[in-house]
């Protein structure tokens, strides 16, 4: 009864946290791509073959469902996979749905049309790959009308997190929005879109303001999965055991992840 989390690194941890405790009694299987990481600066194509491998290697591990705690592949990989390689029996899912029903009010699962909604100015702070890809607007449009969004490519952000130099992050993401408020002097709500960054939500709001509503990812999943498990029980996998998977040096992620975390996490090669 597995559940698979991927993500290119280390951010997807965020999610993985929220949904352990939203979800207790399932098992959840944890695939880090460290040794491609980060993927916020890979094109299209190369994020889909790596997401692919990551999927199917989870796929082997009991996990029916696979959640793509990776802004970057939501983006750049997921409708491609969704379209044409998915299997029926197996699902794939993104992060920025919940986001966006959340953005923008809607009931998990709401399919009605597009409408107005409360915010209408919107600051999107992600990876290069993530922001080039447009996805984000993309589905924001399939349920909202009349917002504008002014993303921010925040190079750098990741690459300093996994190092771990809080120092080097909390001053690129001062950088970053300095950069968004030039363009968007006064956004309603910003964006993390990038599960990496709730690890620095404090700095977004801190640089933001009060008055600007800041929206995290790990939550939202949580609550979105909880609800979707609940509707579809059967795409609970037959996998029974909580494992951490990882394409990079097993130690020196284990030891990253328990920094990441604050507790003790044993990742195994992937």
């Amino acid at each position: 009864m597995a559940v698979g989390i991927f993500d290119s690194g280390l951010g997807g941890l965020t999610v993985l946290d929220a949904v352990t405790k939203r979800l207790p009694d399932v098992p959840f299987v944890y695939f880090g791509d460290n040794a491609h990481a980060p993927y916020g600066v890979r094109d299209a194509d190369d994020v889909y073959n790596l997401t692919t491998a990551a999927t199917e290697r989870l796929w082997d591990a009991g996990c029916d469902l696979v959640i793509l705690a990776c802004n970057t592949a939501s983006a750049a990989a997921l409708r491609r996979m969704q379209e044409s390689w998915v299997p029926e029996d197996k699902r794939v899912l993104g992060v920025f749905v919940p986001l966006i029903e959340a953005l923008t009010e809607r009931q998990w699962g709401d399919n009605s049309p597009p409408r107005e909604v409360a915010v209408k100015h919107v600051a999107l702070f992600a990876t290069p790959a993530t922001v080039a890809s447009r996805a984000f607007q993309r589905e924001l449009a399939f349920r909202a009308i009349g917002v504008d969004v002014e993303a921010q490519s925040c190079g750098g952000v990741v690459d300093a997190i996994e190092e771990g130099d809080e120092i080097l992050a909390e001053a690129l993401v001062r950088s970053h929005v300095d950069a968004l408020q030039r363009k968007m002097p006064k956004p309603d709500a910003a964006v993390l879109g990038c599960t990496h960054y709730p690890i620095m939500e404090e700095t977004f709001q801190d640089a933001l303001g009060p008055d600007v509503k800041v929206y995290s990812q790990a939550e939202l999943v949580a609550e979105s999965l909880a609800d979707y498990l609940e509707r579809h029980p059967a795409m609970i996998g037959p996998g029974t055991d909580s494992l951490f998977l990882t394409t990079g040096d097993p130690s020196r992620v284990s030891a990253k992840a328990t920094r990441f975390l604050r507790r003790k996490i044993e990742f195994q090669p992937a």
